[in-house]
């Protein structure tokens, strides 16, 4: 029997970068999150220390930097499409490289009703995250968010469920429900006349007013139908992946306050929860290669 070394790769991880574009006295900012990761002929430096091929993870780090001032790192996924091809086809021996992205928005201070030039609070409804991975001559993006805290007080129920000697859990036809989401897609074909934000503000929107409009019967149905509405709004997207806690709000029993509680106060139970994962693809999609590496949890 022998033992052998299997796959590998290495990299920085979370180099936090912020750029400001200074081209007007109307200054912007772009907050990122920047890991990267690089595959290729390291062999010898797991099984003899030799680093003779190796790029330091902390030229990485710099290479990131210097990226995001030659090019606009808005959108994310062209200034991550750019940083893979300067490994992949600037630097040897790297065969095929990762850059995972999170971006942290930024909204302007309003001074006397103004949006002010340069003064910004952190705002954002979620972190926008994006994954390239370029093998060539594949390249592959995904897009997502992650920590969208969404909530309907009605129009979700749950009954009817598996019941046995250990259920203690009361069918509902009226709750809350909410969830914490994190969600996924891959690009098809990631061309450079891509539109990357109007696609992001595109499969958001979709899984958005999936969620809103649902009549739910279970999360795992609502997760469907978004995922299944991103894809029909979106023909470049051919896969999408969704992972949702479910945030358990439960009603307060008021019976020993003499009161009613009909569904206005609940308690917000954090901890156990469910944990619901669901995807969709088209049928006619082209393989997803390594495009879900790195990601815990949703490969």
């Amino acid at each position: 029997m022998a033992i052998v070394l299997g796959p590998h790769q290495y990299g920085k991880a979370e180099t936090r970068l912020v750029r400001i574009v200074r081209d007007t006295d109307r200054h912007r900012i772009t907050d990122l999150n920047v890991s990267t990761a690089l595959r290729g002929g390291f062999s010898a430096a797991y099984l003899e220390g030799d680093q003779r091929d190796v790029l330091p993870t902390d030229t990485q780090k710099n290479t990131a930097y210097v990226w995001a001032k030659k090019l606009d790192p808005d959108p994310i996924e062209a200034y991550g499409l750019s940083l893979a091809h300067h490994f992949v086809d600037e630097v040897d021996p790297v065969r095929a490289a990762r850059i995972e992205i999170e971006r942290y928005d930024w909204t302007r201070v309003e001074v006397d009703g103004a949006p002010h030039d340069h003064t910004f609070v952190r705002t954002g409804q979620e972190v926008r995250t994006a994954a390239i991975t370029l093998e060539p001559p594949v390249a592959h993006v995904v897009q997502g968010f992650k920590d969208l805290i969404v909530l309907k007080s009605t129009g979700s129920a749950f009954k009817d469920f598996l019941v046995d000697e250990y259920t203690t859990l009361q069918p509902t036809e009226d709750r809350i429900m909410a969830t914490s989401l994190t969600a996924r897609w891959r690009i098809t074909d990631p061309g450079a006349d891509l539109d990357w934000n109007a696609m992001y503000a595109g499969v958001k929107a979709a899984m958005l007013r999936e969620f809103a409009t649902l009549h739910s019967l279970a999360l795992q149905q609502t997760l469907w139908h978004m995922a299944r509405a991103a894809l029909e709004a979106n023909p470049a997207v051919a896969e999408i992946r969704l992972v949702a806690p479910n945030k358990h709000h439960f009603p307060v029993d008021f019976s020993r306050f003499d009161e009613a509680n009909e569904n206005e106060v609940f308690h917000a139970d954090d901890r156990p929860y469910g944990l619901i994962q669901a995807s969709a693809l088209r049928d006619d999609a082209a393989p997803a290669g390594d495009a879900w590496w790195g990601y815990t949890g949703l490969a």
